[in-house]
Order: structure tokens, then sequence, then C-alpha cells
């Protein structure tokens, strides 16, 4: 599949998908300062959980964010924490798009949403970033590594968000979470690697690091709006699995793309990155840990596993979507293709792996 012809751009809103323009036209006038009619909404390509829309006016243009409708897990497609998380760390001066409102009342578009700014600029959907010199690349590079510094940087009490999680024990707790999520979802059925690895991760959980800082979750460049024509991250979108947690963790989880060749999603392994003007693995985790303030990753290989399980887990519950007729997007199908590679590449370097 192509990436980035699948991802970009928007589309007629699908069937399943669809509400009352109009409601919601009245609602964005009532709570968006600035908001002049008529509206224009059409449906984002991309995205496989939280449904997104672009709203189109004469004079701005803005996304909403919503809940998906239909049964859904506990838990998940929580848009009031995405709404909470992106409003505190804008009053910051990190990059992220501007809110306007949260809507929780179901009566408007069915399900709770929130409206924020369309950012302007490029969404890169391969890691290699086509089309760039090496020079370019290795800039891009770098602002990608100085931004997840920078969200590492914050005390989460004192930008307000020292109750959007638990401060500790946060490896354990996700292993737990996401070994449950695909336990039980049983519509999604099972993978023999993925259940190795729930036992492996279990038994090989390193010392909780005592570290807190927000957390994106799935900090990867297609998860970024970068400026139109300079080296410079505009705004990180998609803040759905965004927590209070261990940042070595969410870093190390940017990284997975050194681990995993093209055909899974976005992967570099197996490229001539020198040629491409990319920095290694460890040339990238050095940088964050000079930015950082740390000397290293002890548990860098066992972090690799874990994110590889959390994201073959993440794709195991848009199969169990997918079954249940919930899932957003229209490639679905596709993503739900690179589950059974992905456990098997996080199972191998599970019996690699340096503890």
């Amino acid at each position: 599949m192509d990436r980035t012809t699948a991802n970009t751009g928007t589309r007629e809103v699908s069937e399943r998908l669809r509400f009352d323009e109009a409601a919601l036209a009245r609602w964005m006038q009532d709570n968006v300062a600035g908001f002049t009619g008529p509206l224009t909404v059409t449906q984002f390509k991309g995205g496989q959980s939280n449904p997104t829309y672009k709203l189109d006016t004469p004079t701005a243009s803005y996304v909403l964010r919503r809940k998906p409708p239909g049964k859904t897990l506990p838990g998940a497609h929580a848009v009031d924490r995405e709404y909470k998380v992106i409003a505190a760390l804008g009053a910051q001066g990190f990059p992220v798009p501007r809110v306007h409102a949260l809507c929780e009342d179901e009566g408007i578009v069915g399900t709770a949403f929130y409206v924020m700014d369309m950012v302007p600029g490029r969404i890169v959907w391969e890691a290699h970033f086509p089309g760039l010199t090496p020079e370019q690349r290795a800039a891009h590079f770098d602002a990608m590594n100085a931004t997840i510094a920078q969200l590492h940087s914050y005390d989460p009490v004192a930008i307000g968000l020292g109750d959007y999680g638990k401060a500790t024990g946060f490896v354990e707790r996700q292993v737990a979470r996401w070994s449950k999520q695909y336990l039980t979802d049983t519509d999604g059925g099972r993978v023999e690697d993925m259940d190795r690895l729930v036992d492996w991760l279990a038994k090989h959980m390193p010392p909780d690091s005592g570290d807190s800082r927000v957390v994106h979750g799935d900090f990867r460049c297609d998860n970024m709006i970068f400026d139109a024509d300079a080296p410079q991250v505009r705004a990180v979108l998609d803040w759905e699995l965004s927590t209070l947690g261990d940042p070595v963790s969410d870093f190390t989880y940017h990284c997975l793309m050194y681990r995993m060749p093209a055909g899974i999603f976005t992967g570099l392994k197996g490229l001539d990155l020198a040629a491409l003007g990319i920095p290694s693995e460890e040339e990238y985790v050095a940088a964050y840990c000079r930015r950082t303030g740390r000397d290293g990753i002890p548990a860098l290989d066992y972090l690799m596993v874990f994110n590889m399980f959390r994201l073959a887990a993440i794709i195991h519950g848009i199969k169990g979507r997918l079954a249940r007729g919930s899932a957003s997007s229209a490639h679905a199908e596709a993503t739900v293709q690179a589950l059974e590679p992905l456990a098997a590449l996080a199972w191998s370097e599970a019996q690699n792996a340096r503890l």
C-alpha cells in the first residue's frame, strides 16, 4: 500500500460517519470565535481510530475529531483527554494546533468531539522523507528529535497536567493494558507470536525509571505537520494515546522506524541511511540523550520489543473494530495485514534483546 496516496487529502464523508452538518454549524456559531458559515464537511483519508473531518468555511478551515459511533472498548477514544493535553501544551508554546472547543453533548454529531485549527504545512508519510536532499533529511530528523525532547522537558504538574495519568509504574501498566486489550478483544482473533510476547514482556520487566512526563504515545513523522518550506515541526497531531509516563518508552516507540522494514508502516531497516542523510539509530538516540540530560537508555531493547508489541496490539484492535464494523479508515483492511509480520518481528527482536 502506498501510504502517501492512501492517507493524503480528504474524501466524501462515509455513510456510517455522517452527521447533521446544520447542527454542527449552529454549535460552531455559538462556540467557535470568528466562525462564519456556510460550512463544508469532508473526511480525512488517514486516521484509523478517531474519525477526523476537515471543516471549510469561506474564511477559515478547521479540524474536527470525534469519538467513533457504535461499540468501543472501555477507555478508548477519549477525545476529552486529547483536547485537554493539546490545550495545556499549546499554552506552553509547544507545536500543537489551537483548540477552540470541546463538545460532550452527543446530540450534535452523535458522539463527543472537539474542534481545532487546520494547521497548514506538510505531512510526511514515509520515514525516509522521499523527495528531500540528504541535508534536508538530516535537518528534519533533528527537528523531530528536538520536538520530542521538548515535549519531555515539561513538568506535568507545572503545566496543569499533574492528574493526566499515574506518575509511576508506566511500563508495567502499559504491558498489562495492551496485553489485556489484545487478549480480551476476541473479535480480532489470536496470533501465536502475540501470545508469546505477552508472556515474555511480563517475565523480563525492567525496573521502573521513576521518571514521569507527558508522553505522546504515537510520535511518528506522519503524526506531525512540517512547515511547507523549512525543517520545522508546526504541529504534533493525534494525542489519543497520550498520558503521563516514562519519556524513554515514548522516545523508543518513535525509534521503531529504525528496527522495522519499509514494508511495515514506515520503517528504515535495510536502507542506506548515510547516503540518505539520516542519522543512525545510535546517533539519533545519542542526540535525544544529549537534549534530555541522559547518559543512555539501558532498557532500549526491551522497550523496542514492548513498543512493537503495543503497535501490533493497536493493529489488532483495528482488526477487531473491522470485524465489528466500526473501523473509521477506508484502508483498515490493508493495515491489519501488517499484524502478523509485526508480531513476528517483535518476537525475533525479543529473542535477540540485550537485557
